[in-house]
């Protein structure tokens, strides 16, 4: 299949696909005479997986990594397992971060409620940061 049908199986955009050809993600595939590229079924089942790896928030290069041990031959299933348990600690992290934005932000929300726009002065540039 040509890139445009690939695209639109996969639900995104051809220079999508050059772009991970591009970085390794997606195999070079054949080219027609005429020097279209034509993939094969397989190349569906790799965007797939790609797709998933994103959505567990996974970065393009981890995911090459994952998809070079399958192509070397090995099982990368404990790579993977490695990679999410690491995720799952940065989620922690993120999520612990935004917990104190939240309070922080939430502090100077009352502040500003509580203190009138007539109060800021000329040398403060808003009173309510």
């Amino acid at each position: 299949m040509r890139i445009g049908e690939l695209a639109e199986k996969a639900r995104t955009r051809p220079s999508t696909l050059r772009y991970y050809e591009e970085r390794g993600l997606l195999q070079p595939p054949e080219r027609t005479l005429t020097g279209y590229r034509s993939y094969g079924d397989e190349a569906v089942q790799r965007l797939e997986f790609i797709d998933r790896a994103r959505a567990a928030g996974l970065t393009l290069a981890q995911t090459a990594e994952i998809l070079d041990v399958r192509e070397a031959g090995g099982s990368p299933c404990h790579h993977v397992r490695d990679l999410l348990d690491r995720r799952l600690v940065e989620i922690d992290e993120q999520l612990e971060q935004l917990r104190l934005l939240r309070t922080s932000i939430a502090e100077l929300s009352t502040h500003a409620a509580q203190t009138p726009p007539e109060a800021c002065t000329p040398e403060s540039i808003c009173r309510y940061l």
